[in-house]
């Protein structure tokens, strides 16, 4: 830097002055109202935060890039977006953790089917794929529910292991429940379809697809029963081995990639489904795409089994095998909305002692995942889906000032000449945006 000074100005500047699209975006949703016409809890004392400051304080604390409560404290120092927002004063983090204290089982079953409910109401869109899966959050305390159970990355540490429902067509997440981290991944699942589907009220759902862990008897006969289309990843059990084995009618579709396909029957009581096999030639595909693919070690030595990773996908439809297995790989897209809560949005970071408030953080950080992809979906002009980093660094992290008029609040944005036009262009949308919308998926 040279021979350099520096010195102080008591202009106040927020260094994220870009969230004033968000929180425009959030006033033409009326999520104001929403949140109100939920029963969510509120406060009993009258110096107490209203809750939509407080979940507003989240959603904007998520979005700059807070990975913890103590992290929230960001949104409290910055006077000026404070004053945009008319908040006295912002939040401390303590306040956060003792709101979400309020939440319950049944709070958050109210709260977030309703919310959920609206949310996905104003939104055109049906003949939906719906993805299930599951995830570990590792906690390093001992917060309710952290139990030691499956644990790939870092076994012996105690975790939870939340369900997760999306809506791939358009990148969003329907459901989140948070459970115990020695539950199943099939544990609780018909529960949560079903309230998924309540979620999605008058949406219909043309497929549904999860991977191996719930490929359960119950859940079968469940979709099935609901005349639910479905593919399912298949645990690899002496059936299916056996199956796998005695084909011989394997058809090549790609280079070092061939298909089959059988009925199978858990036993002799139930009902034989079809079964999509797969196996891939290592030399020829090294790089696999998706987990449950995977070798047969018990037979390499006799038949030269370990040339081939295999997976298998039980289904109800009638395509072609080639398209069901081609419709299933569209669900490791869910794995990449994961990653985004985990890595972007700090999902499993914002844990507090009590289980049910975690869940109601968790929740309402679903929430702030959901709007954020509402806003890439509507108002980014972009063929690539960009990730919260790359929006945090491109119109969030703004420097700004606040003015004001005779009649009104000017904020002043530090942009340069060549980012103006496609910020204002976002601004200009938002002026026309409102809800319903229509997000082209049917």
């Amino acid at each position: 830097m040279g021979d350099c000074d520096i010195k102080f100005v008591n202009k106040e500047i927020p260094p994220f002055g870009g969230l004033s699209l968000f929180f425009k975006m959030l006033e033409r949703c009326h999520f104001d109202e929403h949140l109100e016409q939920s029963g969510i809890p509120v406060q009993g004392s009258n110096g107490g935060y209203k809750p939509f400051q407080l979940i507003l304080g989240l959603f904007a604390g998520v979005w700059c890039g807070a990975s913890c409560f103590g992290h929230l404290d960001v949104v409290r120092y910055d006077t000026a977006l404070c004053k945009l927002l008319g908040w006295e004063r912002g939040a401390d983090h303590r306040a956060y953790q003792r709101y979400f204290n309020k939440f319950s089982q049944a709070v958050n079953q109210r709260v977030f089917g309703e919310l959920f409910s609206r949310f996905f109401s104003e939104l055109l869109f049906d003949n939906c794929t719906l993805d299930f899966d599951s995830t570990v959050m590792v906690r390093e305390g001992n917060q309710e529910g952290t139990v030691k159970g499956y644990n790939p990355k870092r076994p012996g540490r105690p975790s939870h292991h939340p369900l997760l429902a999306f809506v791939s067509d358009i990148r969003m997440i329907a459901n989140y429940w948070l459970r115990p981290g020695n539950t199943a991944s099939s544990s609780n699942c018909l529960s949560f379809l079903e309230d998924t589907l309540s979620r999605l009220r008058n949406k219909t759902a043309g497929l549904i697809r999860m991977a191996s862990g719930f490929f359960t008897k119950e859940i079968l006969d469940h979709l099935e029963d609901k005349h639910l289309n479905y593919i399912i990843a298949c645990r690899f059990n002496n059936r299916i081995k056996c199956s796998l084995t005695h084909e011989h009618a394997w058809v090549e579709v790609a280079e070092g990639l061939e298909i089959s396909e059988t009925t199978y029957k858990a036993d002799c009581r139930d009902k034989p489904r079809r079964i999509v096999m797969v196996r891939q030639e290592i030399e020829k595909r090294p790089q696999v795409a998706g987990k449950r693919v995977r070798q047969l070690e018990l037979f390499e030595d006799g038949n030269d089994f370990g040339r081939y990773r295999y997976s298998c996908f039980v289904t109800n439809l009638g395509l072609p095998a080639r398209i069901v297995y081609d419709s299933y790989r569209g669900r490791a897209d869910s794995e990449n909305r994961i990653k985004e809560l985990k890595h972007d949005f700090s999902i499993d970071d914002f844990a507090t002692n009590n289980f049910w408030a975690t869940e109601a953080c968790g929740g309402f950080i679903v929430m702030a995942y959901n709007f954020m992809s509402l806003f890439r979906h509507a108002l980014i002009n972009s063929d690539k889906k960009k990730f919260l980093k790359t929006i945090r660094y491109e119109l969030i992290s703004t420097p700004a000032y606040l003015g004001k008029t005779k009649d009104k609040h000017i904020l002043y944005l530090a942009r340069s000449l060549k980012t103006r036009q496609s910020f204002l262009s976002i601004w200009e949308k938002l002026k026309d945006f409102s809800l319903p919308y229509n997000t082209g998926k049917s």
